[in-house]
């Protein structure tokens, strides 16, 4: 039989129960293999008892030292419980320069004393006992994480100033560098938010104009990684050379807001609307010129294009890649038949072959091709030849060559170039 003897405001700090006629600490930590919390307990005196009744800071303290024995014990064995009725006396009973002195031999949970107030300039000197005397019941588990990122930023060697930590606050990643970044100006001082403006207003005077396209190879929702990199060295050079006492963390958290909206409103937009976009500029003669095509991929499936549909051969091309593209799936053609030529997209090496017929078979000879190659600069460079390719057939593509039709020779500027790309 188990009966709650004390226990505080706070259901996770640990209670005082007597269970079968014995006082024991009860404290939850972890979870099961199943996912589920589990509960440790060991024994206590009337002694201990006494203490964590009327002692908030002694209490904690406790916690904090026994919850890594918690954390080893994992998810199915057992709390050593002979380390933890040890910590007993050195954390209830003893001088309080004796308790600091056990924290420098045991491990202890940080993030939980900082939670419930612990002064973080005391606790990193090594004064536990003195730390606490701002201890609360109540935790504040912001506070914690905040301690945690910065002690990670620290053994990077990154110090953050006033203006950095707002910039952090701003895109809501001061806690968590991994989360998508948003503006949150709620979130920083009144006096420090004409300055973050000032910092995001730089970064986004620098990319105006600027765009990160889809990359259907990756998925109808996937955006251009060349793209990306392309925004983001803009606006960091832009922001640093404007504002030179920011550290990275700042810099980039500014870059990673501006860039993931870029590639927001491209995920956003029709497909037609983002072809037409990365389209922008180029050369439209020769457009009528093709009134069919037929896309097929390495597994022979097929999708047919008509001029008189509502959609542009490139977006319904794009759309197909989309649908059908997969690691074993990023061979993609564009044939027309009725001229005699196509486009072999080859999305693993980042080539391209075109074909034109040199001679249809006749009286059962096989047709005669010309196959040329060339390499290409990622989707950017896919989506200029395709664009190139439906709007004036395979002598538009001459101009983005150099076309070879010797293989070895091919072959060898693929290695040369990824030779390149690999220094």
């Amino acid at each position: 039989m188990q009966d709650i003897v004390f226990t505080r405001m706070s259901g996770w700090i640990p209670n005082v129960i007597r269970e079968d006629g014995e006082l024991k600490l009860m404290l939850g930590a972890g979870a099961d293999a199943n996912h589920e919390p589990r509960t440790f307990t060991f024994p206590i005196t009337e002694a201990h008892l006494a203490v964590i009744q009327e002692d908030l800071a002694r209490h904690l303290l406790l916690w904090s030292a026994v919850l890594p024995l918690c954390d080893a014990a994992g998810t199915q064995g057992l709390l050593d419980e002979d380390a933890a009725v040890a910590l007993l006396d050195p954390i209830l009973l003893a001088e309080p320069w004796d308790v600091d002195a056990l924290f420098q031999r045991v491990d202890w949970d940080r993030s939980r004393l900082v939670a419930h107030g612990a002064d973080i300039r005391l606790l990193e000197r090594g004064q536990l006992y003195a730390a606490m005397r701002t201890a609360t019941e109540t935790s504040n588990t912001k506070r914690a994480q905040e301690y945690l990122a910065n002690r990670r930023r620290a053994r990077r060697g990154t110090v953050l100033g006033p203006l950095d930590a707002a910039l952090l606050r701003y895109t809501g990643r001061y806690v968590h560098g991994a989360t998508v970044p948003k503006r949150l100006p709620d979130a920083v001082d009144s006096a420090l938010l004409p300055e973050v403006m000032r910092v995001i207003a730089t970064a986004e005077q620098a990319c105006a104009g600027m765009r990160i396209g889809r990359d259907p190879r990756r998925g109808k929702r996937a955006t251009d990684k060349g793209d990306w990199k392309r925004m983001e060295a803009t606006v960091e050079a832009a922001v640093r050379r404007a504002h030179p006492s920011l550290v990275d963390d700042a810099v980039r958290t500014v870059s990673f807001l501006l860039c993931s909206e870029a590639a927001d409103r491209s995920r956003g937009m029709p497909l037609e609307d983002d072809e037409e976009a990365a389209d922008r500029g180029a050369d439209s003669g020769g457009s009528a010129s093709k009134t069919a095509l037929t896309f097929t991929d390495d597994k022979e499936a097929e999708k047919k294009w008509l001029r008189d549909g509502p959609r542009t051969a490139a977006a319904e091309f794009w759309e197909f890649v989309a649908d059908r593209s997969a690691g074993d799936n990023e061979v993609f053609t564009i044939e027309d038949e009725a001229m005699g030529e196509g486009v072999q997209l080859h999305f693993y090496a980042d080539s391209i072959a075109r074909i034109t017929t040199l001679r249809a078979g006749r009286g059962g000879s096989d047709p005669e091709y010309l196959v040329e190659y060339a390499l290409v600069d990622g989707i950017r460079g896919y989506r200029t030849l395709v664009s190139a390719f439906v709007r004036g057939g395979c002598a538009a593509l001459d101009p983005h060559g150099p076309w070879m039709t010797d293989v070895a020779e091919f072959e060898r500027a693929r290695r040369r170039r990824k030779t390149r790309q690999t220094r």
